[in-house]
């Protein structure tokens, strides 16, 4: 069972520092809050900063509904050099002049505009991805290659935001805003490729995720300094956050929705159902069999947060 904390769950977004995994961020807020259950949803790399959605308490059972269809960055694409992972902590393996044309920032924004598109991409060698039950960072770091498959991402926005020259690199500040599985590393990499000149990340900071911006992320350090006092007041509207139609409940209802049961399907009825009593959501339904039936049970409830916190 949780410590101490409150009995109601909540989603929050952390703005990740840089030099984490995803899985330290969790473990922290897990000893601020006194919390055994806190879960995220979609990973960052270490040296990546950024929006991270964190399920605490019952919201953990949200977190498989967070689908964070969009994404977007800001990142550095560095140009004249590839590393072993794609990013600034790889070791470089090929590096080539940037070509004198590529020095135009008319050029260069069109090159990176180009990579609106839907593409096949191939993860990076260093990636949170499995293949045959295996994660490719773990294979890598035990001196095994794995080869990933490719997967077909979308790149829905490009931009070159600015760019300088660097030791002999020329850097390139892009906002993009990607599909569900794409790696910036890799548009940096296969970019690279194609332009002549190699390319890694040199910086990778996310400004959204779904529908959370950095304006709704709390620091990690705010989270350990004021605990519970930081992290509800904060908290998202997890109806928004997982793309739920909202169904207030009657009294009667709460009592079978808690234990489970079947609900009467309603017209208005969402295929996705966040089912709510008393200013907390107790779960998510979907349409089934003529019934509308439980997907995941929250009995505890879970904050909801924005206008409709508490």
């Amino acid at each position: 069972m949780d410590g101490p904390a409150p009995k109601p769950g909540a989603l929050i977004a952390v703005d990740k520092p840089a030099g984490l995994t995803s899985h330290d961020v969790v473990a922290r807020v897990r000893r601020s809050l006194g919390l055994r259950r806190v879960g995220h949803a979609g990973t960052l790399d270490p040296q990546a900063t950024g929006v991270l959605i964190l399920g605490l308490g019952q919201a953990t059972r949200l977190l498989g509904f967070v689908t964070l269809a969009e994404k977007s960055y800001v990142a550095e694409f560095v140009f004249g050099s590839e590393t072993s992972t794609d990013d600034a902590e790889g070791e470089v393996l090929h590096e080539a002049p940037v070509a004198k044309d590529l020095l135009s920032e008319e050029n260069l924004g069109r090159a990176i505009a180009s990579l609106t598109k839907v593409t096949s991409q191939i993860p990076p060698r260093v990636s949170a991805v499995s293949k045959g039950g295996k994660r490719a960072y773990k294979a890598a770091r035990s001196g095994e290659a794995l080869e990933l498959e490719p997967r077909e991402v979308r790149v829905f926005e490009a931009q070159l935001i600015g760019s300088a020259m660097r030791g002999g690199e020329l850097v390139a500040t892009v906002f993009l805003r990607v599909s569900k599985g794409c790696y910036v590393r890799s548009l940096a990499r296969d970019l690279g490729r194609e332009l002549g000149c190699y390319a890694h990340v040199g910086s990778l900071r996310r400004s959204a995720s779904g529908s959370v911006t950095l304006s709704r992320c709390v620091s990690l350090h705010h989270l350990e300094e004021g605990g519970w006092e930081t992290a509800l007041p904060a908290s998202l509207d997890p109806l928004e956050v997982a793309g739920l139609s909202r169904r207030e409940l009657s009294g009667q209802e709460i009592v079978r929705a808690i234990h489970g049961q079947a609900l009467t399907l309603r017209p208005e009825d969402g295929a996705q159902v966040g089912i709510v009593w008393d200013g907390l959501l107790h779960g998510v339904w979907e349409p089934k069999a003529g019934e509308l039936r439980c997907k995941a049970n929250m009995p505890d409830g879970v904050v909801l947060g924005g206008r409709d916190g508490r």
